[in-house]
């Protein structure tokens, strides 16, 4: 081999390696766990601090979508059980989906409002606009609208909606554009977010008027052989990581 040729092959090698043991991850996020995958992450690389955690977050049914073509994500974290399964079943996951938390509803309002009867207040003139996730795209939509059906107030008070794409977009409607509106329990332990009361601004949506919301984890193909994305699937699932969602308001298994 002469000496160019050698050099060639150390530059290949060179930069295979580097594409071989990359220490970077990247991770789909539902919208939901945006408040409190900081935390997750800050956590996890105090374990693990060469491996570099890329975050992209969108609503699962939108993350699924581009999972589907082609996005090279390592693990899924949806915000429900359905499309990680959908995934599974494409064979495009190496491995079943998992439970990691389960979430909630609340209704929330910008201003103060007596909130002890929050379908009531759905119903009031004084409403105008509510803000709810847009269920073919966000599950926490899904979850909404399952529990003003069950009150039997969804066809009375439809024509308020103002749609979120995402349960964050949702979030930022409900304090800005709406009157109120329907959200993720979790989005309200953000730092942005603590100036809203519960009995105050926001109040739990009865929990029997909808099924419980369980969010679901999917190794995806693209993390075969990848140590470190297997590295951060388990730490979702560790007592650490379960501590810190039930700081960010979740119920774990």
């Amino acid at each position: 081999m002469n000496v160019k040729m050698l050099k060639f092959f150390l530059l290949f090698s060179m930069f295979a390696g580097t594409s071989l043991f990359s220490s970077t991850i990247t991770i789909a996020v539902a919208s939901n766990v945006s408040y409190a995958i900081t935390s997750l992450t800050k956590e996890f690389n105090a374990l693990y601090p060469d491996t570099k955690v890329r975050i992209t977050l969108g609503s699962s049914g939108k993350l699924t979508a581009q999972i589907k073509h082609g996005a090279p994500y390592h693990v899924f974290m949806s915000a429900n059980m359905n499309y990680p399964q959908a995934l599974y079943d494409e064979g495009l996951g190496i491995s079943k989906p998992v439970v990691y938390a389960q979430g909630g509803l609340a209704c929330l309002s910008s201003k103060k409002r007596n909130l002890t009867e929050c379908m009531q207040l759905a119903l009031s003139t004084n409403i105008d606009k509510i803000a709810v996730a847009n269920p073919r795209t966000a599950p926490y939509g899904i979850a909404t609208a399952e529990a003003l059906k069950n009150a039997t107030i969804y066809e009375k008070i439809e024509k308020k909606f103002v749609y979120g794409e995402s349960i964050s977009q949702t979030v930022s409607y409900a304090v800005t554009a709406a009157d109120m509106g329907f959200i993720a329990k979790s989005s309200l332990y953000s730092p942005h977010m603590t100036k809203y009361k519960k009995d105050e601004n926001w109040i739990d949506v009865d929990s029997k008027l909808y099924t419980p919301i369980s969010q679901g984890m999917i190794l995806l193909k693209d993390a075969k052989e990848n140590a470190e994305a297997k590295a951060f699937y388990d730490f979702i699932l560790s007592n650490k990581a379960k501590k810190i969602l039930r700081d960010f308001g979740y119920l774990v298994p």
